[in-house]
């Protein structure tokens, strides 16, 4: 098990938390990291670039003029895309796929290495609890400076929390997750995480037990 300092809300040490190695111990694998969040990248793309080609155009349901006896080349329809407002050759199309297909298991260990790394370079405040009595944002920016975190920090919560939810919407460099909901992606997005101890273990009881339970279904396989 790996130790780390666990505070309060109000910043004062209270003790040691103990961190599952599987999740805040591994080695990190920059390439692996950088085909997940890229993966991600590419499915939260939009395709929203779209050129109609000449079955879309409006118009040109007739014949321009005539095929022959008038001394200009023969068309056949305004639509073609040698015309001014015709169709377009080759352009994007909002049929395009842009995503790419990651398992699962190497989703899970981009997102232990980025916890990992971290962790390591102490950028994650482990508190006992996380509890906001009202809604205000004066109150999480209160917690946020007490546990000194300058610059994006992102609150892990370890569920449903409207309160803090609520009280965190209106600050720019402080956003909340629930911990069944973290990613590699949106953990590099920020500098700090707070992570309160119930978001550990529900981190446990989320990611290492269908880490189990995979590994169990492929050695009945076998």
């Amino acid at each position: 098990m790996i130790k780390a300092e666990l505070k309060n809300i109000k910043g004062k040490k209270e003790g040691e938390i103990n961190l599952p190695e599987e999740i805040f111990g591994m080695k990190a694998n920059t390439d692996l990291i950088y085909q997940v969040i890229r993966a991600q990248q590419l499915s939260r793309r939009q395709n929203s670039a779209h050129t109609k080609d000449r079955g879309e155009v409006r118009g040109g349901g007739r014949k321009p003029w005539r095929q022959k006896g008038t001394g200009r080349a023969r068309h056949g329809s305004s639509r073609s895309p040698i015309w001014k407002g015709g169709g377009v050759t080759f352009g994007p199309r909002n049929e395009r796929n842009y995503k790419k297909k990651i398992n699962k298991k190497a989703k899970r260990k981009a997102l232990f290495m980025v916890l990992s790394a971290k962790n390591e370079k102490g950028m994650i405040s482990f508190v006992s609890d996380f509890k906001v009595k009202e809604s205000k944002t004066k109150e999480i920016i209160g917690v946020i400076e007490k546990l000194s975190c300058k610059g994006k920090t992102l609150v892990v919560l370890p569920e449903m929390d409207k309160k803090a939810i609520l009280a965190a919407r209106n600050l720019q460099e402080v956003d909340t997750m629930q911990a069944k909901d973290i990613n590699p992606f949106d953990l590099m997005c920020y500098k700090n995480l707070v992570i309160p101890e119930p978001s550990v273990e529900a981190m446990k009881n989320n990611f290492l037990k269908e880490e189990i339970s995979s590994e169990k279904k492929t050695s009945e396989k076998k």
